[in-house]
C-alpha cells in the first residue's frame, strides 16, 4: 500500500512538472493535496525505519545476550565529564567527548546509553577511564576497574560519575 502511494506521489509530480501547458492549469487544491500526500509518506517512511532499528536491535542484541551501559553524573554533584573510554574484556567498546550541552543533560539527572553489545555468561572485567573536572579544577583522568556477572537475559549496568573520592561508581542492574 505504501509503494502504491510513492509510485502515485512521484508519477503525479512528474506529470506535473514535465507538462508546462497542463500545470498552469493545475488548480491549488491538487498542488495542496499532492504535498498533503507527500507529507503523509514521509510520516509512514519515518514510521518505518524506526520499526525496522528496533528490529535490527533485537536481531543483533538478542536479550540472553545483551548487556547495556548507561552513564550518569550523581545529582547536584559538580562534577563535569570531559570524555569517557570503556574498555570491556580489554577491549575498547565505547569512547564519548561531551559537549556542553550534553554535560548540562547529565547534569539535570539524564542517563546516555553509552553502549549496547553482546556477552557471553560469565565474569567479565569493566575498565573505565574518565577525563573531567571537579568544580571548575584542572582537567583530571580518573581509573576504575570493575567485575560484573553476566547471567543469561539482558544485564543493565550505570556508571555513575562523580560520586566520592574515585568518582566512579558501577550499579548493576
Amino acid at each position: 500500500m505504501i509503494n502504491l502511494r510513492v509510485i502515485l506521489a512521484f508519477l503525479s509530480l512528474l506529470f506535473i512538472f514535465q507538462s508546462p501547458a497542463w500545470s498552469e492549469t493545475v488548480s491549488r487544491e491538487q498542488i495542496k493535496g499532492l504535498d498533503e500526500q507527500v507529507q503523509d509518506i514521509k510520516k509512514d517512511v519515518l514510521a518505518i525505519s524506526s520499526e525496522l532499528k528496533l528490529l535490527e536491535e533485537k536481531l543483533l542484541f538478542p536479550s540472553n545476550t545483551q548487556v547495556s551501559l548507561f552513564i550518569s553524573v550523581v545529582k547536584n554533584s559538580q562534577y563535569t565529564p570531559d570524555a569517557v573510554q570503556i574498555k570491556i574484556d580489554d577491549k575498547a567498546v565505547a569512547h564519548h567527548i561531551y559537549s556542553f550541552k550534553e554535560v548540562g543533560a547529565l547534569q539535570r539527572g539524564g542517563v546516555q546509553r553509552i553502549y549496547t553489545g553482546n556477552l557471553r555468561a560469565g565474569e567479565h572485567k569493566i575498565d573505565i577511564d574518565v577525563k573531567g573536572r571537579k568544580t571548575n579544577s584542572e582537567l583530571e583522568t580518573s581509573r576504575s576497574s570493575f567485575s560484573i556477572k553476566k547471567d543469561v537475559g539482558a544485564k543493565l549496568v550505570e556508571i555513575s560519575l562523580g560520586s566520592g573520592d574515585s568518582l566512579i561508581e558501577l550499579k548493576e542492574r
